[in-house]
């Protein structure tokens, strides 16, 4: 497979992956602008310039920005707690301005420490977000705002018994329109010689050319405005300049201002760190994204869309995703999304305004699927409890709350999982039976940490008298100091209550422990074991202490 980065590489694929995208990005940046209580308008900008400036300055080839459904509730309260947009819009410049010295500071780094099930997980729990987000579009019931992901909705319903709901609402040319759409997305390209052209791009004009069928014909099939696509339409030049907002500068100084700018700044770094490091993992050539750079390209946009009356922007994941399934493989799919979203909002509104919301609602049914089919929870599950119990819990808490929260959880459970997994193997023990005593090697793990201090002061009290017991450091590279002073301790004071003979091996000066493994050997070398050796880890070490 090419390895080929140039923005020219895979132009035919590119251009039309733009086009695929373009067309998803419609509903979002609407639906996204309307449940944030903010002009329509704004969510286009919003798109164009996360395709555009972020594009042109991000070093990711795959992923897509634009306005996000992670931001809406900070939004909303936003534009009403600050009094007009305008003021809202100065936040969003401010907020631009940290993201930028964020970049420059090298803030980026903080993607490296999530997980890899829990950016799986947040994968699969979007596919299943977008899934149930998409059943009311596809069978004709829109009254929602598209693109929202939050469990709770805009109209107080959660997206479940919104799902469930829009079934008392079906309509049938919707759902003839999603079916075909979706037969189309999975099958076009086994058609010989017309399999090289856009399977999305022939969905949405399957979708247009049915619906305009249905109209034509005066079926009842057809579907009306609030089933489409609804951009807003100018009626001149100067009535679509009319749309751009400038910020109100003379708020620069409030402090309500600063706090909500620092809010942004912060929830969509993290948001777009997770994203651009899920879209990394999605990408076929494996290419590894900056996060400083991207820090930094999206803190230009976001100042460039304060300035202009755009909402705040992010690497979003479900647009991303729909990039790399549509072809994409550099940043010239999603430079062309944006500058398609400023030409047809521009000049050619009405047209777009003919596109059915089922037809889109069946490109990202197929998307959400590719991110959430049974292959990824089947391998998850072969990786053993330890990643699969946070994955799982990330996909449940994302999906029943919100992104950012169900990733915080799925964090902590991670690290839960790695602490109890430290608590596991402290040492290997090997028992020996000699004339004199038995004899247990207690081999230490690499690490040993404050976790596994009971384990460790367990298995030291359960020793039988008269025994002989080896604790060996040699392979260790950290020892807790809690877990040095139950050694010192027990050579010390406990073993000789009990006539137990300590030997200890192995560790470092540092720890302040003196080795008596010199005088040991000696005296064992003479005698031989009577029985065959056992070997095991601390919990056959202690089940078999507790028989005895």
């Amino acid at each position: 497979m090419s390895t080929k980065t140039s923005i020219f590489s895979n132009i035919k694929g590119d251009l039309s992956s733009g086009l695929v995208v373009f067309l998803i990005a419609i509903p979002l940046c609407l639906g996204i602008a309307l449940a944030s209580g903010a002009p329509l308008f704004s969510g286009l900008i919003a798109g164009i310039l996360g395709g555009v400036v972020v594009g042109f300055f991000s070093g990711s080839q795959l992923s897509v920005s634009g306005p996000a459904a992670g931001l809406i509730t900070i939004v909303a309260a936003a534009i009403i707690n600050l009094g007009s947009f305008e003021t809202f819009l100065m936040a969003v410049f401010i907020a631009g301005g940290f993201q930028l010295l964020l970049g420059f500071v090298k803030a980026g780094v903080i993607a490296n420490y999530f997980p890899s099930n829990v950016i799986t997980g947040m994968l699969t729990a979007i596919g299943i977000s977008i899934i149930i987000t998409q059943i009311p579009h596809a069978i004709g019931h829109d009254e929602q705002a598209e693109g929202q992901l939050a469990f709770i909705q805009v109209s107080g319903e959660n997206i479940i018994s919104s799902a469930l709901s829009s079934i008392r609402h079906i309509q049938l040319g919707a759902m003839i329109i999603t079916l075909v759409s979706i037969g189309i997305l999975l099958y076009w390209s086994k058609i010989p010689k017309v399999g090289a052209i856009p399977a999305a791009l022939v969905a949405v004009l399957a979708g247009v050319g049915l619906n305009q069928l249905f109209l034509a014909t005066g079926s009842n099939l057809g579907l009306e405005q609030s089933h489409l696509v609804t951009l807003p339409v100018a009626d001149s030049f100067n009535g679509f300049l009319s749309q751009f907002s400038l910020p109100d500068f003379s708020q620069l100084l409030n402090g309500q201002v600063w706090i909500v700018a620092g809010t942004i700044a912060v929830v969509a770094s993290i948001e777009t760190l997770l994203n651009l490091e899920a879209t990394d993992k999605l990408d076929p050539l494996k290419r590894y994204s900056g996060p400083n750079r991207e820090l930094r390209a999206q803190g230009i946009a976001n100042m460039v869309s304060g300035l202009i009356g755009g909402l705040p922007i992010t690497s979003v994941i479900v647009r991303s995703s729909a990039n790399i399934n549509s072809g994409a493989r550099t940043k010239l799919s999603t430079m062309t999304h944006g500058m398609l979203l400023l030409v047809c909002a521009a000049l050619i509104p009405v047209v777009l305004n003919k596109i059915p919301l089922s037809t889109l609602a069946g490109v990202l049914l197929v998307t959400g699927y590719k991110l959430c089919k049974p292959a990824v929870f089947k391998a998850m599950f072969t990786k053993g409890k330890y990643q699969w119990i946070p994955f799982v819990v990330t996909v449940l808490v994302i999906v029943f709350t919100n992104l950012l929260v169900g990733v915080a959880v799925g964090l902590c459970a991670s690290i839960l999982f790695i602490m109890i997994g430290n608590m596991k193997v402290p040492y290997f023990f090997q028992k020996e039976k000699y004339r004199t005593g038995d004899l247990f090697n207690l081999e230490l793990s690499q690490e040993v940490s404050f976790l596994n201090k009971a384990n460790i002061l367990l298995t030291l009290d359960k020793m039988p008298e008269n025994c002989t017991v080896v604790i060996d450091a040699s392979k260790t590279h950290y020892i807790d100091q809690d877990v040095l002073d139950i050694i010192r301790e027990f050579a010390q004071i406990k073993a000789q209550q009990k006539n137990i003979k300590v030997v200890l091996k192995g560790f470092k000066d540092a720890y302040k422990v003196n080795n008596t493994d010199h005088m040991f050997h000696e005296s064992m070398d003479k005698e031989k074991p009577v029985v065959a050796v056992t070997n095991g880890t601390h919990k056959d070490l202690l089940k078999e202490l507790s028989v005895n």
